[in-house]
């Protein structure tokens, strides 16, 4: 199964030992705050990491557990994923992350950014990845940024899996090209 690593990270398939962290990670108001549903319970989150692991094993890549090397500690998830059929266009490759909140504003989320756009250019060649927020989603806007992602113009959209009104709908998509070397 696919583990990759950083000076600081580790991304590797999904344990029993992180249901419980990253239930609470999934239950936190802030940090799901952009997300919808904006909370999962324990069994949804469970299910979120089967379905991650599935499609590890059937696609060789996924949502992986994002755990810290210098203490074990389980930060988050990230990874690369198929985009839903919300999205419109017909892309091949979505990033995506969440960190619980102590881990935030330590570069995490931009090092395990690299890490896996490195994997989808290195291991799986694609020509391009990209990501999607809530309109109002701030936060993941600069991070998609600083990541070198752009935000790709005329291409904003609502999401069908939000229902209509919800603030969360309105979103915009990211993409970002393979590097010329």
């Amino acid at each position: 199964m696919l583990t990759l690593e950083t000076s600081r990270l580790i991304f590797r398939p999904w344990q029993d030992r992180d249901r419980v962290p990253f239930a609470t990670i999934n239950a936190d108001p802030e940090t799901r705050q952009y997300y919808y549903p904006s909370l999962l319970t324990p069994a949804e989150t469970d299910t979120m990491i089967d379905e991650a692991n599935e499609q590890l094993a059937s696609e060789g890549f996924g949502f992986l557990a994002v755990e810290r090397k210098a203490d074990g500690a389980l930060i988050g998830g990230a990874g690369l994923s198929r985009p839903g059929s919300e999205v419109p266009g017909n892309f091949p490759l979505e990033i995506g992350w969440i960190l619980g909140r102590p881990y935030w504003r330590q570069g995490y989320a931009t090092e395990a950014s690299h890490c896996c756009l490195d994997f989808a250019w290195e291991e799986l060649q694609a020509k391009e990845v990209i990501g999607y927020t809530s309109t109002i989603n701030l936060p993941s806007r600069r991070a998609m940024e600083k990541i070198g992602m752009a935000h790709v113009e005329g291409a904003d959209f609502e999401d069908t899996t939000v229902p209509p009104g919800h603030i969360l709908r309105p979103h915009v998509l990211y993409r970002i090209g393979r590097p010329l070397r």
